[in-house]
């Protein structure tokens, strides 16, 4: 399949075009560095530049876009874990677990 010089042709064709999108975000993030952005908005473009990058590593050099049922059972199970860690609060909350019994009541002691 890849021994097809057609077939090898595209995919150097395709490395370089990544290649050449990496060194133009790269480009663009030192143009953002020299604009000063406020505090949130220079987090907010480095986050989405960073995010554009690593997407097209991922993608394209580490193969990932060729293992799309991993990607979503990986996806699948980040979503469940976020789920449970941000339900992990509210359970402690609503137990009752080392509250005095008269805190539970809402009674002071000795009243």
């Amino acid at each position: 399949m890849h021994s097809d010089p057609a077939a090898v042709k595209k995919t150097v064709r395709g490395y370089l075009m990544v290649g050449a999108a990496l060194l133009v975000f790269t480009a663009i993030t030192v143009a953002a560095n020299q604009l000063h952005f406020a505090v949130p908005v220079a987090i907010t473009v480095a986050l989405v530049i960073a995010t554009m990058k690593g997407s097209m590593v991922a993608a394209v050099f580490m193969h990932l876009s060729h293992e799309k049922k991993w990607i979503y059972g990986a996806l699948l199970l980040t979503l469940v874990f976020f789920i449970v860690l941000m339900c992990v609060p509210m359970f402690t909350l609503m137990d009752g677990i080392g509250t005095p019994a008269a805190a539970v009541g809402g009674e002071h002691p000795g009243h």
